[in-house]
């Protein structure tokens, strides 16, 4: 965990939590508060960029105006999700049930999370940042910047987070799951093989 990370994500109840049960010694190791003053900013490496330009999805969480948290899962080809530079990060907003809690609540507050899941391989990365929604007509460029060339979603807006900080979870109780696309890439080769023993048994039996 970054030092950036700990010190948003360790506020009074957390260390107070920290300390009752146990953990207070190592979560402080990590940092509370923000060298030197002001906000954070944690630079994404070329390993968090390939990682997020891999992924499918991932969920968002916002906060509305009256206070309750929301989580949100946006999914779309791999490489939906783009990282800008190394401060930021954006996707096409596709056209969806159009009850638009997200876009609003970041309206009100613009600070979100966002986790990428990576479940074969049981690896979470979670971020901290600051999101902006731009309608297609105000910035056509970046809308098409972030547009997926071949999928047939309609694209209505494009968010970009500006990433404050970030932070590799541990692996621990992560369930791997895999994508369809992911499984015929596992099984497609024994499907092959599996055909071709049955047209070898075929032969036999015809031969026979």
């Amino acid at each position: 965990m970054s030092e950036s990370y700990a010190s948003i994500a360790f506020t009074r109840h957390v260390r107070q939590a920290q300390e009752r049960y146990g953990s207070r010694a190592a979560a402080q190791r990590l940092g509370d508060s923000v060298p030197g003053g002001g906000e954070p900013r944690d630079p994404l490496t070329a390993f968090e960029a390939d990682f997020i330009e891999l992924r499918d999805g991932f969920y968002l969480a916002s906060t509305s105006d009256t206070g309750w948290p929301y989580v949100q899962f946006r999914g779309g080809p791999p490489g939906f999700v783009k990282v800008l530079d190394e401060h930021t990060l954006g996707w096409a907003d596709f056209r969806g049930n159009r009850q638009y809690i997200s876009v609003g609540n970041i309206a009100g507050d613009d600070r979100v999370s966002v986790f990428f899941m990576d479940y074969p391989r049981q690896l979470r990365l979670k971020v901290f940042g600051h999101a902006s929604v731009v309608d297609v007509r105000d910035d056509p460029s970046l809308a098409q910047a972030l547009t997926v060339e071949g999928y047939r979603a309609k694209v209505e807006r494009a968010v970009t987070v500006t990433v404050v900080a970030f932070d590799w979870n541990c692996q621990q109780h992560i369930t791997p799951r895999y994508s369809a696309e992911e499984l015929r890439a596992v099984i497609g080769p024994m499907q092959e093989e599996l055909e071709r023993l049955r047209a070898q048994v075929r032969g036999g039996a015809a031969e026979a």
